[in-house]
């Protein structure tokens, strides 16, 4: 094995890590902010990648222009769900959570397989990255480079909504206390509407992007949200860096093991989470719960 195939297999593996982290980005910041945790995430992540297909019928000349619409309806989907659903679970206990998002999980799993059929979906390679460019030599998906950019882009404007705009103050003081912020006159409900579309848009936008890559169907729920909640659980509920640096680990992991193991690369990620939650259990770069006294 010569360095430039080591060097395209970290590329693969920077790609796979690009696509768990728009995958679990949405995750983390809805727990971060909100504290639910959605079993539900998968679907909507599944739901991105639908609404775009039907929109595009399969062709994939219309990408760009019908992903920013597909986006559009994950967060209206992801509005209509905190209005209608979550909100009556926010004050009570997490099974109470848990069982209404895996509720969510299989109603919209279903309500997706009567829309959009039980069959495999996917789309060719949008415009502009049909052809592969070529990486010390050997030719690599172009496209795998396009889902790096997405990913990287969507970190830095994520962390720049964060800690650079007020909206963004508002959302990281919404974690720490939600009474005080009532007192300031700030409308929390609408603030928590829209934290949960934004998480929603981005697994959208996730399943979305990821559809050139890998087709859909019924049970890729399930599979994302399994994903989705290791990636959070290395990096730390909560953390945009964490996510990222745990969705890259994850990814780098898994492209490498399968050259070593690959009768067993899918066990490596179950086992980092594992050696995570023994010796971390708050994550790569969570913070660890504080303790009143």
């Amino acid at each position: 094995m010569t360095l430039p195939f080591f060097f395209l297999e970290f590329m693969t593996g920077l790609a796979s890590a690009a696509s768990l982290f728009l995958l679990a980005v949405g995750l983390s910041l809805i727990f971060g902010a909100l504290g639910i945790v959605n079993f539900a995430h998968g679907s909507f992540f599944a739901l991105g990648a639908y609404f775009l297909f039907a929109l595009t019928h399969g062709d994939a000349s219309g990408f760009w222009h019908y992903l920013l619409l597909a986006v559009a309806a994950s967060l209206v989907v992801g509005a209509v769900v905190e209005r209608v659903f979550i909100r009556r679970v926010l004050n009570r206990a997490e099974h109470y959570q848990i069982l209404l998002t895996y509720a969510l999980l299989l109603i919209i799993e279903d309500v997706s397989k009567i829309c959009f059929g039980a069959d495999y979906k996917s789309i060719g390679m949008p415009k502009g990255f049909e052809m592969p460019v070529f990486v010390l030599g050997i030719p690599f998906p172009s496209y795998y480079l396009g889902l790096v950019g997405l990913a990287a882009a969507t970190a830095l404007l994520l962390w720049l909504f964060l800690h650079r705009t007020r909206y963004g103050t508002l959302v990281r003081a919404v974690t720490q206390d939600r009474e005080m912020l009532e007192a300031l006159g700030v409308n929390v409900p609408l603030l928590f509407t829209v934290i949960f579309a934004v998480g929603i848009g981005l697994a959208g936008f996730g399943g979305a992007v990821s559809l050139p890559l890998q087709s859909i169907s019924t049970g890729v729920a399930v599979d994302a949200v399994i994903s989705a909640f290791i990636v959070v659980v290395v990096g730390g509920l909560g953390s945009l860096w964490g996510t990222l640096l745990a969705a890259i680990l994850i990814g780098e992991i898994q492209a490498f093991g399968a050259l070593v193991l690959p009768e067993f690369s899918i066990v490596f990620a179950y086992v980092l989470m594992a050696a995570v939650l023994l010796f971390r259990p708050w994550g790569l770069l969570g913070r660890p719960p504080t303790v009143r006294t």
